[in-house]
C-alpha cells in the first residue's frame, strides 16, 4: 500500500531520535557534529549553523559511505551526528537513513532550522 511523505516521515520519527533546538545547541558545545541537508540555495538564502558541515539530501548517503569516492570524512559511523532541514521532515528521513547504513549515534533536530532562528540561536550568513 502507497504510502504519503507525511506517513514516511511519522514512520521515520519513530524509529529515531528526535532533539529540540536547545538539546541539539547543548550537544553541539559538547562536540556533536551537526549536519545542514538543505539545498545549498536554501542555505546561501536563510543562512547557516555555525559549524556545521553541508551534505544535501540527494548527497548523503553518497558522503556517508565510506566506499564512496564522495564520502565525508567528518561522517563517522561512531561520532555522534545530528541532522537538520528547513522543519525537520527531510532530516526525520535522512537520520532513519543512515541508521540503516551502520550509523549508531545519529539524531535529528525536530524543528528544523526554522525552529533554530526562531529560538534566537546564532546564524551564520544568509
Amino acid at each position: 500500500m502507497a504510502k504519503t511523505a507525511k506517513e514516511l516521515v511519522a514512520e521515520a520519527k519513530g524509529q529515531i531520535e528526535n532533539l529540540s533546538v536547545d538539546q541539539v545547541a547543548q550537544e553541539q558545545e559538547q562536540g556533536a557534529l551537526i549536519v545542514d541537508i538543505r539545498e545549498e540555495n536554501e542555505r546561501q538564502v536563510t543562512g547557516t549553523i555555525a559549524g556545521a558541515i553541508a551534505a544535501p539530501r540527494g548527497m548523503l548517503e553518497f558522503y556517508a559511505d565510506p566506499a564512496t569516492p564522495y564520502h565525508k570524512p567528518e561522517l563517522q559511523q561512531d561520532a555522534r551526528i545530528i541532522l537538520h532541514c528547513a522543519s525537520g521532515g527531510r532530516s526525520a528521513l535522512a537520520a532513519e537513513t543512515l541508521q540503516k547504513m551502520g550509523y549508531s549515534n545519529v539524531a535529528h533536530m525536530e524543528a528544523g532550522f526554522k525552529g533554530w532562528k526562531e529560538a534566537g540561536k546564532p546564524v551564520e550568513g544568509g
